[in-house]
């Protein structure tokens, strides 16, 4: 288990939040309203423009960010995104989500145990290129375990994986902030 900001509290002060919750409940502008200020902001965005639905949510996520932003494309390699960030660079990573679900995908792993182990490694990846870092890092994922158990197995297998590594980066983060119908609850605070 991860002891919180042992992993993750950032050099000279940077911070790490976590910012989970349902679709549609603001998640994502909620972590861009913590960026707004900031100089310097990277931006890692996880979709791909799989179909015409997608290419537009991108689209208007990328028109409702300020243009000075960095935005950097990463489905998969979330570790080379943050290292590739400049060191004193907020970065928002966008989202958790998304990232697992292409994660999923793009393994041949069919053994529960054995991607669990997999996707766990890559964000221990992940949360240390961001240890190594001064600036701060928003991380947006969605909460997929209140609703109803899914009906078929990749869907329950995608939703286990998920809830263990939000589990992961709210144990590393200083911050986690669950967003309910547009409004911040705060988690846990360091």
């Amino acid at each position: 288990m991860l002891s919180c900001g042992s992993l993750v509290r950032m050099r000279d002060g940077g911070r790490c939040t976590l910012i989970l919750g349902g679709a549609r409940s603001g998640k994502s502008r909620y972590a861009e309203s913590l960026a707004e200020g900031w100089a310097k902001v990277v931006f890692v965005a996880t979709a791909e423009a799989l179909d015409d639905d997608m290419s537009a949510r991108i689209a208007r996520h990328r028109a409702d960010r300020p243009a000075h932003w960095t935005t950097v494309e990463a489905p998969l390699n979330l570790s080379e995104a943050i290292r590739g960030a400049p060191a004193d660079a907020t970065i928002i990573v966008d989202c958790l989500t998304l990232w697992i679900s292409n994660l999923m995908f793009s393994r041949d792993i069919e053994d529960d145990d054995a991607f669990d182990v997999a996707a766990k490694g890559e964000v221990a990846s992940w949360l240390a290129a961001a240890r190594a870092r001064q600036g701060n890092l928003i991380v947006v994922t969605n909460e997929v375990g209140l609703g109803i158990v899914p009906d078929n197995a990749v869907s329950r297998r995608y939703r286990d994986v998920l809830g263990r590594v939000n589990q992961q980066v709210a144990a590393a983060a200083d911050d986690v902030i669950l967003l309910v119908a547009g409004l911040p609850v705060v988690v846990k605070q360091s």
